[in-house]
């Protein structure tokens, strides 16, 4: 008998196993390094390579065969984990020269090196668990974080030493500090130079931070777990910049904002991009390495927030300025100093700068990510026509495209070599086994985007179904998407007897700055209108198959938060919620996700966006849950909500979920989670 959806749901990581990623394209791009597990319900990652010119792949390491027990993994890389959302094991990152002939990684804390040609694999000796191994471009060299200490380990007679110690608890060098790795998608703490004799290491000291515990009450003989978090308004852990040089000096980098948000090295210098407590600054610094003096090349305002772009900056094969900017109503791609794509066309971010050719991500139409290709002043289409969700990477003429659409059941890797198709990276994800009936739309007076989910056997105009909105709704974050992997989990709700409809609201991205800045120091009134007009714009196109009567709403985490609010705050429009990891109080949720829409506590926008002050007014089905071992949106923002709803009288239920983290990976509790939420909502609503 077949696995029911739940459980492959589970079983494949929401479906990534056997996805290919993290494609690294040698300079003459004649080979692909990337990552992949054996199958689609197989959570080993192992590193292989695609050979572009004869189309064949091999294996170069399956980490099976170092018998090594990834239980005993490191507590922070568990965290860079949980920040970066990495639900597979095995060999989750790597890193490789600049000649791309030689890897590094780490599994279970051991560092290993592997010659991509040989394919010949040792294990280097080191002082304790290895963090984020990365190669010197030159290959020379391995840099990686243990103990909060940065080493580097001589590759050719495997000496190590440790550049940088910790002067005190709470200090790390060469590791992300927790908001940059949460909001910032800044996953390290340090950065080679081109010639592999000097380091840009960050330094944190998290000792300003506030503590927090996490505690297993099932468990009640394991100590809590401390956690530094900083909340709202609260103190960030003391980001500093070091060059460190391998004979043993150590040069100041100093910068004036709160953030740092990335750093670049490479042939036309060291660069670094900081922002301002507030967010509504950034700025582009170079830096000298030899003196860590800095000059200010560019300053971006904005009277809302500033956004961040990945892949930023870069540069031409002549140094010129590759940069990503909101300019004249668009997200845009700046080269030196001018925008050379449209404002309609939403830049999402860089992926590679190739010599004088840049390849980026960018909407049109708002459900659509396509691949785009800059070059000698021209923007070219380069992913297929077909609208879906695209992503690549390009090097040496090679180009990889990975995407997926609408009517495509899963990614597929396309590679190409000077614009001639050279076969593909097979993916080995399941399938779903749904038959998708899915319809995108604009609905209400916003035209927002709306997908709208029926039961595979529904006959249109044949019955009224129970509505169930499947929102996140949050700010830089979107659900509407040509893809069909977006919607598989709502379809297999659809098929238990709702119609399924998913919105983006003001606040997402794809359509542009004004609309995303609409949410600006209000979290809760736009997003909830916004629900409420794709509601009704949708069954104003479907007015035969939609039973407004009969309206629930599930959601994770900020979705959590906006199914809790529906229910409180438009009991005439919303029946039933399921509210999962919410956020109910923004004054516990982190600085620079907060702060860049509600500003400071001391400001006074917190209580219009909080649930607590809505508590009373509750009269409505609500199902709560959360993890316990949440480090992200912790159990206290449940656990307070219930106890203000006791206090006011108001029935609920609450499902507290034992070592379970925001991401849920354990495969039970997946599967078993789909199924509880489907028999609360049709005891509350069929």
């Amino acid at each position: 008998m077949s696995d029911s959806f739940p459980r492959l749901h589970a079983r494949t990581r929401r479906f990534t196993l056997g996805v290919p990623r993290g494609f690294t394209i040698s300079p003459s791009g004649d080979r692909i390094v990337f990552l992949r597990t054996k199958g689609g319900s197989d959570p080993v990652t192992c590193l292989w390579e695609f050979d572009v010119l004869s189309g064949k792949e091999r294996l170069i390491v399956d980490p099976r065969v170092l018998s090594v027990d990834e239980e005993d993994l490191p507590p922070e890389e568990r965290a860079r984990r949980e920040r970066s959302r990495e639900q597979a094991g095995g060999i989750v990152g790597y890193s490789t020269d600049a000649g791309v002939t030689t890897a590094v990684f780490a599994l279970s804390g051991g560092l290993y090196v592997v010659d991509l040609k040989t394919r010949y694999l040792r294990q280097l000796k080191t002082p304790g668990s290895v963090i984020d191994p990365r190669m010197s471009p030159t290959g020379v060299h391995v840099g990686y974080v243990t103990g909060g200490a940065f080493h580097i380990q001589d590759l050719e007679d495997e000496v190590d030493h440790a550049l940088a110690r910790p002067e005190a608890p709470g200090v790390t060098y060469g590791l992300a500090e927790f908001v940059a790795a949460e909001e910032m998608d800044r996953m390290r703490g340090y950065w080679w130079s081109p010639s592999g004799d000097a380091i840009l290491v960050e330094r944190a000291d998290d000792s300003p931070v506030q503590k927090w515990h996490i505690a297993d009450p099932a468990n009640p003989s394991r100590p809590a777990v401390e956690q530094r978090y900083p909340s709202a308004g609260t103190a960030n852990a003391e980001v500093e910049l070091f060059v460190l040089t391998l004979g043993g000096a150590r040069i100041p980098v100093p910068f004036e904002d709160e953030y740092l948000v990335n750093a670049t090295w490479d042939a036309h210098g060291l660069s670094i991009v900081t922002m301002s407590r507030d967010q509504r600054r950034m700025r582009l610094l170079d830096v000298d390495p030899a003196t860590g003096e800095s000059t200010v090349v560019r300053e971006d305002t904005d009277a809302a927030w500033v956004d961040i772009a990945t892949g930023v900056p870069g540069h031409l094969s002549d140094g010129t300025l590759v940069w990503v900017a909101s300019v004249d109503g668009g997200h845009r791609l700046i080269i030196g100093d001018r925008p050379v794509t449209p404002p309609t066309l939403q830049v999402r971010e860089v992926l590679d700068v190739d010599g004088d050719a840049v390849l980026f991500r960018a909407s049109g139409e708002p459900t659509e990510i396509a691949l785009w290709a800059y070059r000698n002043g021209r923007i070219t289409l380069v992913s297929p026509t077909e609208g879906g969700v695209y992503n690549g990477h390009t090097a040496g003429g090679t180009l990889v495209v990975i995407g997926q659409t609408l009517h495509s059941e899963g990614p597929s890797a396309q590679v190409s070599h000077n614009g001639t198709p050279r076969g593909h990276i097979v993916s080995h994800a399941e399938r779903p086994g749904l038959d998708l009936r899915v319809s995108l739309i604009r609905a209400g007076e916003r035209d927002l985007s709306t997908a709208v989910i029926f039961p595979s056997g529904h006959v249109p105009g044949s019955a009224k179904l129970p509505v169930l909105m499947d929102p996140y709704g949050g700010p830089h974050a979107q659900r509407v998407l040509a893809a069909s992997g977006a919607y598989l989990t709502s379809q297999w709700f659809a098929d238990q007897g709702f119609a399924v409809i998913v919105a983006d609201g003001r606040g997402t991205p794809g359509r542009g700055p004004e609309f995303e800045r609409a949410v600006l120091h209000d979290l809760a009134t736009p997003i909830l209108e916004d629900q409420v007009d794709a509601l009704h714009g949708a069954a104003a196109q479907f007015p035969d198959d939609l039973d407004l009567s009969r309206v629930g709403i599930r959601g994770w985490s900020f979705g959590g938060f906006l199914a809790a609010l529906a229910v409180m705050r438009r009991p005439d429009v919303f029946h039933a919620a399921v509210a999962g990891a919410p956020v109910t109080d923004w004054r516990l949720y982190d600085t620079c996700y907060t702060e860049r829409y509600l500003g400071q506590p001391s400001e006074g926008h917190y209580d219009g966006s909080s649930l607590f002050a809505d508590a009373e007014k509750l009269d409505r089905p609500l199902l709560l849950i959360h993890g316990l071992a949440d480090d992200n949106v912790v159990a206290a923002h449940t656990l307070r909500l219930s106890s203000t709803l006791l206090a006011a009288g108001r029935p609920h239920n609450v499902l507290p979920l034992s070592g379970v983290t925001h991401m849920t990976p354990q495969e039970v509790v997946a599967e078993n989670l789909l199924l509880l939420q489907v028999d609360f909502l049709k005891k509350s609503l069929i």
